[in-house]
């Protein structure tokens, strides 16, 4: 009887650890919007720039598009200490780590497709196309 409580105990521990290394690891699709304030750094009303807020493991929206010369602003508006990364995947812009509350820019002088992806969750996908 006791090894049969042991077993279980250590089968079940085994099954939250498994389950929590999935839901970081996993390939889940994003969710909805956040419910959490978010201070956006810059005046969504400026010309010539779009701000992409991060939230519930999601670039929103996951595609912009805007005019050459404009800039994006991504802003990590996560409600926990989750950090982020805007990132090109053809190398031509790289954010660093955003916590929340922080932002990067990066401004699109050329016309064009622009995938990129958040390094520590690459399933987090965004395009920026530059008209």
């Amino acid at each position: 009887m006791r090894h049969a409580w042991r077993a279980l105990a250590c089968g079940t521990a085994a099954a939250i650890a498994l389950a929590a290394a999935a839901a970081c690891f996993s390939d889940r699709s994003a969710t909805g919007p956040a419910t959490g304030t978010c201070r956006l750094p810059i005046d969504e009303t400026v010309p010539g720039s779009v701000v992409v807020p991060i939230s519930n493991f999601a670039f929103q929206p996951a595609e912009v598009r805007i005019h050459a010369g404009q800039t994006v602003t991504w802003v990590n508006c996560e409600d926990d200490a989750t950090a982020h990364t805007s990132h090109a995947n053809d190398e031509s812009w790289s954010s660093p780590l955003l916590s929340p509350g922080t932002a990067f820019s990066h401004t699109f002088d050329q016309t064009g497709t622009f995938d990129y992806h958040c390094d520590p969750h690459p399933f987090m996908t965004g395009r920026v196309v530059v008209e």
